[in-house]
Order: structure tokens, then sequence, then C-alpha cells
């Protein structure tokens, strides 16, 4: 874990030490494609969830109660 930490110490370092404008496109290669992907999957996630809950919810009857 410690050797994690220290790469990750390294490649922040790296990061904070290039000029602004560097940071930026490397902010927008980088973390837009993450969070993009991170969304689509919640968003799947979510029509999962609410596919699989009306498909329980059609098949009760009228009169089953709530």
């Amino acid at each position: 874990m410690r050797a994690l930490a220290d790469w990750w110490d390294a490649v922040e370092l790296w990061v904070t030490q290039l000029a602004f404008p560097f940071q930026v496109a490397l902010a927008v290669v980088v973390v837009l494609p993450v969070c993009w992907g991170v969304a689509d999957l919640l968003d799947r996630g979510v029509d999962v969830a609410v596919a699989r809950r009306t498909r329980r919810s059609d098949t009760r009857r009228p009169g089953d109660g709530p």
C-alpha cells in the first residue's frame, strides 16, 4: 500500500509542477472520460433498477394492496 501511496504522490507532484494550460488539458483528457464513464454506469444501473421495480409492480393485481 505504501508503494501505491508513493506512486500517487509522485504523480501528484508531477501534475502540480506542470504549467496551468497543461494541467487543464490533462484534466480534460483524463478526468472527463472517467467522469463520463462513471455517469454512464450509474445511468445504466438506475435503468436496470427501475426496470426491475417496474416489472415487479406490473405483476401485482389491482386489489393486492400497496
